[in-house]
Formats: C-alpha cells, structure tokens, sequence
C-alpha cells in the first residue's frame, strides 16, 4: 500500500520520533510505500488566513477556483492524501488535544470539494477519498489512559476519529494510544516501539 505518514513534534529526542522510525522501519519491511510529511520540518503554516476560508466555502461548489486560493503547501498536501491508500498520524497530546501543527492539517486538507462532498440537501458528507482503505492516529501522553477516558472524555477519539474522518465517510478508522510515556520503563517503552514496527508490516 502507498501510506501517507503525518508527523507533527518539533523534538528530535521525543518518543514520538522514535514512534515515526519503528512505523517507517515497519512499513518498508512489509512492503509498503510511505510518504512522510514532516509538518514541523517542513515550517507549515496551520492558521487558516483569509484566502483559506474563502476556498473552503468555495470548495464544495467550484473546486477549480478554490484549488487557486489554497494555501501551495495545503494543495501539495492534499494531492498526496489523494495518492494514499492509508494515512498515518502521529503526534503527541497536548493539554488533551492535538498540536496547532496537526489541526491546521486537518483545517487545511480535509477541505471539501477534495476530500469530502456534501450531500445534495447539504445533511451529510460524501467521501471523496475513495481510494483510501484506512486512517490510523498513533498519539503519545503523559497522562494515565483511563484519566484520560474517565476525566477527558477520550478527547482525540471525538474529535478526529468520530468528529472529522467518521463524518468524511472513512470507515477504517484505528487509534493507538501510548500513554504515561514519561513514567513507565524503557524496556517497556522498546516493546512499544517493536509492537508498532510489527504492526505496521501487517498494515491493511
């Protein structure tokens, strides 16, 4: 499968680096081609300016004129979401959500008239992606997983998983939590790291 890999922390040391080599190593050995874009080394721009929201409304009606407004790296980011047969993300969770970086992502390629439509009484959502098999999030915390489910209400799980790709129409949909990262033992951070490798060589 060609997957697209979507990495956002400015850390080289952080664990979610380590993340990114084992899913990388993973998807080489099982055959599969990746495409990485590297959000923070490539210094992108997450706001949505004004020329972005105006090709947002315009996307669902005139594609063509709103592909002129779109921010250059957004249309390059989006033409490679086209190609992908899975998409991975991967970043940490800040103060229960995800990095500006990220959701400027999901703000500037989950646009419609590219990668989603809207139904005919504008109800409901048609996926355009009609090539893509799957999305995968792979976060890291530091805080205890059942905090986080209990207290925080599994905040990613709403809001990308159920809230931006359930609505888009993808049906394959899988998140992989690593959680209290800063307090648990290497040795158990390094099984996490072969689990994920031997994970992702079985990608479907």
């Amino acid at each position: 499968m060609r997957v697209l890999v979507v990495f956002n922390h400015p850390y080289k040391g952080s664990f979610c680096n380590a993340i990114l080599t084992s899913v990388l190593s993973g998807l080489a050995t099982g055959g599969h081609e990746a495409d990485l874009i590297h959000l923070d080394d490539d210094g992108f721009d997450p706001v949505m300016r004004a020329k972005d929201l105006k090709a947002f409304v315009l996307g669902s009606k005139d594609r063509d004129a709103a592909a002129g407004l779109i921010d250059p790296q957004a249309a390059d980011y989006i033409r490679r979401a086209e190609q992908a047969d899975h998409i991975i993300f991967i970043f940490p969770i800040w103060w229960e959500l995800m990095p500006a970086l990220t959701k400027g992502f999901i703000d500037k390629v989950v646009f419609p008239g590219f990668f989603y439509d809207y139904t005919p009484s504008n109800k409901g959502m048609i996926n355009r992606m009609t090539q893509l098999k799957g999305v995968t999030m792979i976060t890291t915390m530091n805080t205890p997983g059942i905090i986080y489910r209990l207290v925080f209400g599994n905040a990613i799980k709403k809001a990308l998983l159920l809230g931006t790709f359930w609505k888009v129409g993808i049906k394959n949909r899988k998140w992989i939590s690593f959680n209290y990262v800063k307090f648990v033992k290497p040795e158990r951070r390094e099984k996490w790291l072969s689990d994920i490798e031997a994970r992702m060589r079985r990608l479907s």
